[in-house]
């Protein structure tokens, strides 16, 4: 027998969609909805962590509570385990804790090991009932990004192509804008938005000469990393003369560039020199080690990466393993020739193909997009 009713199912996928609304703006943290019913079945608050740094979802949901009487024998539906620890705010399991609540319902168990079943055993000792694992995969779903950093360590990577029905970036002449329609490109911006960096190899950076920014909706400006390993781009792109400049990220393998960078005297001789971040890294077969480099931007707290590649970074990605997810946009156009979107895996025989899993194709204006993980 199922310890969850068709009410609790329905008021946690309420809390999920609540969740949603803290996407790209609470990362490295969790996205966390919150739901508090009475013992009559209604509503009386409702939350979701809204910004890194601030309230979570639990305390939101309970400022929303006009009448604490009502909070006697209430069910709290939150889709994360309360946390257990103190960070920039209390526990909220602690809080919870001091209630004269009857049960908490929850989809998912917090992986941090901060808390890791703490906030499930806190709310026990107090003697509320607890039941976990309602709607756990869609939970798990909802924050892939936080479950990945904080078991790994390392950022989220989610390579993003879009290409011709004939497999190509780009043509002849090096044109590739635009491949894709405007729907495509709005969700693009859509998930730029959402990831807590946008990175781009040193040919993408020469060629096309991207801000990398969001411009076609409303959110937060990711930060901008490039790749370019012999720190010889010009000074003159976008990514180092705009007003975001401060968010680009180079990340490099040559040390003395590296070294005049970080030189103090050097950035007080020259007050208007780079303003952003230099990150380096050891060489590995001739280029900066992407591997090192993913570590180090988890170092540095960023969770998530949406890579926008051209042809040599898409496949060094893919041939060390280090993305963890694809999104493919398929145009309806046809090229004959040009840059390939994907070449040189070293594969010989069909038996060796990259399987990808979890795969769900979708359409988006005249494009068709491919979803799936490595």
């Amino acid at each position: 027998m199922s310890l969850f009713t068709a009410e609790d199912t329905s008021w946690m996928k309420k809390a999920l969609k609540l969740a949603e609304k803290g996407r790209g703006h609470v990362s490295p943290n969790p996205l966390v909805g919150c739901i508090i019913v009475d013992d009559s079945g209604k509503a009386i608050g409702r939350g979701y962590h809204e910004r890194f740094g601030q309230a979570h979802a639990e305390i939101n949901a309970l400022d929303k509570v006009k009448n604490r009487d009502r909070l006697k024998g209430a069910t709290v539906y939150v889709t994360l385990e309360p946390c257990a620890h103190t960070g920039k705010t209390p526990p909220c399991a602690a809080e919870l804790a001091r209630l004269p609540i009857a049960r908490v319902v929850i989809a998912q168990k917090d992986p941090n090991p901060k808390v890791d079943g703490k906030g499930m055993q806190i709310l026990r000792d107090a003697g509320i009932l607890v039941d976990a694992g309602l709607l756990r995969p869609e939970a798990m779903k909802l924050n892939e990004h936080f479950n990945h950093f904080i078991r790994t360590g390392r950022p989220f990577v989610t390579l993003k192509i879009a290409q011709t029905l004939d497999g190509y970036i780009a043509a002849h002449d090096g044109s590739s804008q635009w491949i894709t329609g405007e729907e495509a490109r709005r969700r693009v911006h859509q998930w730029r938005s959402e990831y807590d960096a946008v990175l781009i190899g040193r040919n993408t950076a020469v060629n096309d000469n991207p801000r990398l920014t969001v411009r076609h909706v409303e959110g937060r400006q990711p930060r901008r990393i490039v790749i370019d390993g012999p720190h010889t781009l010009p000074r003159s792109l976008h990514l180092f003369t705009d007003q975001y400049e401060a968010k680009t990220y180079v990340i490099t393998h040559n040390k003395e560039a590296y070294r005049k960078s970080a030189d103090p005297m050097l950035n007080i001789l020259d007050p208007k020199g780079f303003q952003g971040v230099t990150l380096l890294v050891e060489k590995k077969n001739g280029h900066s080690d992407l591997n090192q480099a993913f570590s180090e931007l988890g170092r540095m707290g960023i969770a998530s990466v949406l890579v926008e590649p051209g042809s040599d970074l898409g496949r060094a990605i893919i041939r060390e393993r280090l993305a963890d997810k694809l999104e493919l946009f398929i145009a309806p156009k046809l090229l004959g020739g040009g840059t390939r979107s994907v070449n040189g895996l070293g594969i010989e025989t069909i038996q060796q193909a990259l399987e990808l899993h979890d795969t769900t194709v979708s359409q988006v204006g005249p494009d068709t997009l491919i979803s799936a993980y490595f």
